[in-house]
């Protein structure tokens, strides 16, 4: 057991990524859920499946695991409708944001602040 946590470190120095990920995302306001998501990644591909919206679609948000608040563009935005389900290949060490609206939030998966103006 030893042997293959040293061997997943070791490999994941090289940025080989053997583990999966995944992602529940459920929203639910005053009883009633509102958005309910599920997402896996393994092996440098994701699945991203829309269980349930109240809009009727989840919006996904991709961001680099790595991604800096000031300094971070998606590499990815999508939409699937309620039951729908996608494969993406080549996406590794990523984070997720998903939503109900269309709005698309920070790499924090809070809502983009307005730029202040004088």
């Amino acid at each position: 057991m030893k042997l293959m946590a040293l061997l997943a470190f070791a490999l994941s120095l090289f940025g080989v990524d053997i583990g999966g990920s995944s992602f529940v995302t459920r929203t639910v306001v005053d009883g009633a859920e509102v958005l309910h998501s599920r997402a896996t990644s393994e092996a440098g591909s994701a699945r991203f499946e829309c269980v349930r919206s109240a809009s009727g679609q989840c919006h996904y948000t991709v961001y680099p695991r790595t991604c800096e608040a000031d300094d971070c563009e998606p590499l990815k935005r999508f939409a699937l409708a309620n039951g729908d389900s996608r494969q993406v290949p080549g996406l590794h060490r990523f984070q997720l944001c998903v939503s109900a609206d269309g709005d698309t939030p920070g790499p924090d998966c809070e809502p983009a602040q307005p730029i202040a103006t004088r």
